[in-house]
């Protein structure tokens, strides 16, 4: 089935895009950068990068992490980093409504290569 994905480009800050995001909704879920990171196939680093990535297009935290140490660390996401999931979200739910019948149309017109 044909589907979109989204990228938002803050220029010229950066962008934001289904990956972030999906990064952002797994550190919620685990409460930890670094198993988020790992739930995605990435390391820890490149985790941190996306996030501070995020900080600063925006100018502020996305994510509260706390060190390691005799009670543990974690992570989790600010009010604004809540925010910014739940409106990309909101975002690629209207603008997948709203392109339906276009998506739909082009997945009706694949065809297979055998039949030419």
């Amino acid at each position: 089935m044909a589907s979109l994905s989204i990228r938002i480009d803050i220029a010229p800050q950066g962008r934001i895009g289904p990956g972030k995001i999906a990064l952002l909704e797994a550190i919620a879920r685990t409460g930890s950068i670094s198993a988020a990171g790992r739930s995605m196939k990435m390391s820890y680093r490149r985790a941190w990068e996306l996030v501070d990535e995020l900080g600063h297009i925006f100018g502020r935290a996305v994510v509260i992490s706390q060190a390691g140490g005799r009670h543990g660390g974690g992570a989790q996401l600010t009010p604004f980093g809540e925010e910014l999931v739940a409106r990309y979200r909101t975002i690629e739910r209207v603008t997948a409504q709203a392109a339906r019948a276009h998506l739909d149309f082009l997945q009706a017109e694949i065809r297979d290569p055998a039949e030419s």
